[in-house]
């Protein structure tokens, strides 16, 4: 049995993935570990599984394109390796770093230790940055902690980490996303490594409308693992607003009664909007309360490992 399993999923990746396969054999012979290099090719069209079968790579195809997140799926549930590492077939990362990545969770213990593109050298677009930060701040609020990279594609970690949340996974681009959420909210030991992030060799698969899906993702797992951190500032709001009303409607019920002279309780004081907001905000928090013990108690779901042919 190897020690170390690296999974590169790939879709129409032949101006790479020759190149990222002997990146990542050689960054196994200078770990000094046993391993293998897996590709799995998710539908391409293009000949990348030939092209990464004559480099070494051991290659296992989908008939259809399934998504990121599938391709990764597979690949974990074709493997037996003890460790797993994972990089794109597109040469932005740089796998020479895996001996730095095991050094790392060797000395600290640590479950998962990530890429993170913090390095000197990271060519992320411009366009993406104030969008990756927003959503890598919701994540950090909801995980407690500062997450420097949340959905780097170049990491190691356990394949019992990898087992442990496969029920989590969606097919798509979200991966790396609910991995590094779920740890860090199950209180996890995540490290990081900082590394460089270079321009891509061929057409990129991300589109903008990821963003609101990583947004979207973020929030649903919060629910699942910490929902009082998602319940409580809704709850605030809504209990913020029906103060506001119902401090509006006592000024306007004052003012009324000292312009007309009518009796003040006799007046309609409160409106419906501020019962409704401030009753709102206490069953909302109810919620929360209960969401939140529930997820103490099913932090665990059973799942089946199922190996692809």
């Amino acid at each position: 049995m190897h020690q170390v399993s690296i999974l590169i999923p790939a879709y129409n990746e032949k101006e790479a993935i020759t190149e990222s396969v002997n990146h990542a054999l050689a960054a196994l012979k200078s770990s000094g570990v046993s391993g293998e290099v897996l590709v799995i090719d998710d539908g391409s069209s293009d000949g990348t599984a030939e092209m990464a079968a004559e480099a070494g790579a051991r290659v296992i195809s989908h008939s259809v394109n399934a998504g990121y997140g599938a391709a990764l799926k597979t690949g974990i549930r074709n493997t037996e390796s003890k460790l797993i590492a994972i990089t794109d077939a597109d040469g932005t990362y740089p796998i020479d770093r895996l001996p730095d990545l095991l050094k790392k969770m060797q000395e600290t213990g640590a479950v998962m230790v990530t890429g993170s593109r913090t390095g000197d050298h990271v060519n992320i677009e411009p366009v993406r940055v104030p969008f990756k930060k927003m959503v890598r701040s919701l994540a950090s609020y909801i995980v407690q902690q500062p997450v420097p990279d949340l959905n780097s594609g170049l990491r190691l970690f356990t394949r019992d980490l990898a087992v442990r949340y496969i029920h989590l996974y969606p097919d798509g681009f979200s991966f790396t996303s609910t991995i590094t959420v779920a740890s860090l909210c199950d209180n996890l030991k995540v490290e990081y490594v900082p590394i460089n992030y270079y321009r891509r060799q061929g057409r990129s698969k991300i589109t903008p409308d990821l963003f609101f899906s990583f947004i979207f993702l973020v929030l649903r797992l919060s629910v699942l693992f910490r929902p009082f951190r998602v319940f409580f500032p809704v709850s605030v709001i809504c209990f913020i607003l029906g103060f506001v009303k119902l401090v509006f409607d006592l000024a306007t019920a004052a003012a009324v009664s000292l312009n007309t002279g009518a009796p003040f309780f006799e007046l309609p004081i409160v409106s419906p909007t501020a019962v409704m907001f401030i009753l709102a905000s206490l069953q909302i928090i109810l919620m929360g309360m209960v969401a939140e013990a529930l997820a103490a108690q099913n932090r665990r779901v059973p799942f089946s490992i199922r190996k692809e042919s």
